[in-house]
């Protein structure tokens, strides 16, 4: 027996995807219109402008902007410290607040609803807050490091790269994630495992973070976003070029930079590995948001 089908649903799905393909394009068309204005030259750039090859890398397509970028500025350092700085900030901090949570959320011990509420008290405080009063004490703050070959003592984290690191290790909203999701895992695992003997490492290393992909994914994609994206604490704590990251540079090539093109070239760089990071871990971070038990 054949079943009906109901024309009704069928053109509120029709519709649902045209609204979703309109949408989809107005997202993506600024990320397309840069790709394609770096391989052109200036004056075509604004000759494609009001075509749909302003999106399309047609014409007198070339690479002579990209390598224009590396002739004027230090863009292969300012992209080495902005892995060094991206990169150590989110393996640290995946694990230091994947182990807050997890003594929030699996371990019993006294004060913890109050630190709970203090890290969830910290989420509505913006970051633009504290930065005046952090920089003070990260200025007076000594450093033991290493310059040619012998150690030696700073007396303030100015000017470094691991003042860009430390301070932003210990995230609210990372803990908070991580909490969240490892308050639905079933304690039996904790008690079946406690009972073999192991200890709170051990199960928070072998049974609860093999089971929480998903959040490690989304996390490390939102911790990798804001260090990659980072822009006024570097301003503020930096003013060397060799230890200032990607997103100081653009400001600076931007100043000396005689062509759009070269401009899109530059941007469409520092876009990449945010499109990577997303892409290798987007399964991950969708499958968190749907099955993680956030609840808002």
């Amino acid at each position: 027996m054949s079943q009906s089908v109901d024309p009704k649903a069928g053109y509120k799905k029709m519709l649902t995807y045209v609204v979703m393909c309109i949408l989809a394009y107005i997202f993506v068309f600024p990320l397309l219109f840069m790709i394609s204005s770096s391989f052109k030259p200036e004056n075509q750039i604004f000759t494609d402008l009001y075509s749909v090859n302003a999106v399309l890398p047609v014409g007198d397509i070339s690479f002579d902007n990209y390598l224009a970028i590396f002739d004027k500025s230090r863009i292969g350092k300012f992209f080495m410290n902005s892995i060094i700085i991206t990169g150590t900030s989110v393996a640290v901090g995946l694990i230091i607040n994947s182990m807050a949570a997890f003594s929030l959320a699996r371990l019993e011990w006294k004060g913890k609803k109050l630190v709970l509420s203090a890290i969830i008290s910290l989420l509505i405080i913006p970051g633009e807050a504290i930065m005046i009063p952090l920089l003070s004490l990260v200025a007076k703050l000594p450093w033991i490091g290493i310059e040619n070959g012998a150690l030696e003592i700073t007396s303030s984290w100015l000017n470094s790269l691991h003042v860009q690191i430390i301070p932003g290790l210990a995230n609210a909203f990372s803990i908070f994630l991580f909490y969240q999701f490892f308050k639905d895992i079933p304690k039996d695992f904790d008690e079946a495992a406690a009972i073999d003997g192991a200890k709170p490492f051990q199960i928070y290393w072998r049974i609860i973070v093999p089971m929480s992909g998903p959040v490690f994914a989304t996390v490390a994609i939102l911790q990798f976003l804001g260090n990659w994206n980072a822009y006024l604490w570097p301003v503020m704590v930096t003013q060397s070029e060799d230890v200032r990251p990607v997103m100081l540079g653009i400001q600076q090539f931007f100043g000396n930079a005689t062509s759009w093109g070269e401009v899109m070239a530059y941007a469409t760089l520092i876009t990449l590995p945010v499109l990577a990071v997303f892409l290798i871990f987007q399964r991950r971070f969708v499958q968190s948001l749907a099955g993680a038990g956030i609840k808002g």
